[in-house]
């Protein structure tokens, strides 16, 4: 029978290892902390539903941020196509 020894992780390599878990949970953690947020946005874009709250919104949106305003722009357009 040919037994080869195999050779334990060094420390290096655990550590290594350890850190790279660390870094994909947090990233994880992150995406789904995203994830939930423009969800929550989403809901809240599906309640303005009467002319005068989209008014509102677009007014509020005209004064926002360019590239925020773009972003909510195009989740208020999927609420509307589902």
């Amino acid at each position: 029978m040919n037994l080869i020894a195999q050779e334990q992780p060094t420390l290096e390599h655990r550590t290594s290892l350890s850190l790279l878990w660390h870094a994909t949970r947090d990233d994880f953690r992150t995406r789904r902390a995203s994830r939930a947020s423009r969800e929550t946005l989403e809901r809240e874009l599906a309640s303005y539903n009467t002319p005068a709250e989209r008014h509102e919104l677009n007014a509020i949106l005209h004064r926002a941020d360019p590239d925020s305003a773009a972003e909510i722009r195009r989740f208020i357009q999927r609420v509307r196509v589902a």
